[in-house]
């Protein structure tokens, strides 16, 4: 009984650590560290930048896309816009070709994102290239708070900043967006500390010429490649005043079919970049790549069920144990019920912070067996959105 008591205080620890004490680590970190007082500079002659937009037959919102894209405060003469429709069966190409200040790149063929992408690359000429996604509006200002940190010699990616637009009342929804504001903290205080653990595809730049073409089967190729070039030496920044708006998943059904493929997404991902990242070579990167990511991707979801089996032992012989496992039981049930008031489109938020926990871990022993079992396909079906 000492040996799985132990076990499961070690398990509570991790899981704790891995959502709440990294957390509050890294920002204690971060005010411990001696202040650099360098001040970006002020630019007039900006960097040429190209601005790559991968669509799929995304007739419907392309118009708002080139729009959002033409109205960013940039300097015209210094910014290339290119759109590329591989695959796609609509008429967004034709609706892109109406715009002779717009590159159209197309393929018949359809092979994913990384593909499409790489093929992209090869009418990059600028010194920093930015993706964006086709389903997000930027911000006026984004190009130029990204590019005004490619000024310094050691940053090879910035990264901006997620944000889900929804209404305050839509339980499911504020839920998603309430822990993509968690995660932006501490995306922030990843790179305030050393560097930031990874870009997302929502909006994200690389200097050109540190870029590497990714196999086409790469399901989270941004965060592969900024973590590659992290591994290099170079610093990925955080930009929270650079922000891709987009709406949130349709239901929750959609969100979990997107968090699945997110999540064995990141199981490819740790394998590949095995290679790259050991403390041996980098312990800052490392250390905060396996706390941020690692361990939520791996070990958490199967503390957490051990853990209910450990309290469910102890139980026998402890008030207190109980107590823990009632605890917990409650806990699942509360999520349960979080998702049954779901299906009947009745929301309260309290119930979704639950929900939203259990199927984030869920999402991820789902991903395990569809990178297992080679089910996820990189040619993602796009998820529906509100």
């Amino acid at each position: 009984m000492v040996s799985i008591e132990i076990f499961f205080w070690l398990s509570f620890f991790i899981v704790w650590y891995a959502f709440i004490g990294y957390g509050i680590l890294i920002t204690l970190l971060v005010k411990l560290k001696t202040k650099n007082n360098t001040q970006l500079a002020t630019i007039t002659d900006w960097l040429p930048v190209t601005l790559v937009i991968p669509c799929f037959n995304e007739a419907d919102i392309i118009n708002l896309k080139i729009q959002n894209c033409l109205a960013l405060a940039y300097p015209t003469n210094k910014l290339k816009i290119v759109f590329i429709t591989d695959g796609s069966t609509d008429n967004s190409g034709q609706i892109i070709a109406q715009y002779p200040e717009i590159l159209w790149l197309h393929s018949n063929a359809r092979e994913g994102k990384s593909a499409a992408e790489n093929r992209a690359m090869l009418h990059v000429k600028t010194p920093v290239v930015v993706f964006t996604d086709a389903n997000t509006t930027l911000n006026t200002d984004a190009l130029k708070n990204i590019v005004r940190h490619f000024y310094n010699p050691k940053v090879g990616c910035v990264s901006g900043e997620k944000r889900v637009i929804t209404e305050v009342t839509d339980g499911a929804n504020a839920t998603e967006s309430l822990y993509w504001k968690y995660e932006s903290y501490l995306k922030k205080k990843d790179s305030d500390f050393y560097t930031a653990v990874g870009a997302a595809g929502e909006l994200v730049a690389f200097r050109t010429s540190l870029y590497q073409p990714m196999p086409h089967d790469t399901l989270l190729d941004d965060f592969i490649q900024s973590m590659q070039i992290a591994a290099n030496g170079y610093k990925i920044v955080y930009e929270p005043e650079a922000y891709a708006m987009e709406t949130p998943s349709a239901n929750i059904k959609e969100e979990i079919k997107r968090k699945v493929r997110i999540c064995a997404g990141g199981w490819q991902s740790m394998v590949r970049l095995w290679p790259y990242i050991a403390f041996a070579k980098n312990w800052k990167l490392a250390f905060q790549y396996y706390s941020h990511r690692v361990l939520r991707w791996t070990v958490v979801p199967f503390l957490l069920i051990i853990m209910l089996v450990f309290t469910a032992i102890l139980a026998f012989n402890s008030f207190f144990y109980a107590l823990l496992c009632f605890g917990q039981i409650a806990f699942y049930t509360v999520a349960i019920l979080g998702y049954l008031l779901e299906q009947k489109n009745i929301r309260f938020k309290l119930l979704y912070v639950p929900f939203y926990f259990c199927m984030m871990n869920w999402a991820v022993l789902a991903g395990l067996k569809r990178y297992l079992n080679g089910q996820q396909s990189a040619i993602w079906e796009k998820a529906a959105r509100k």
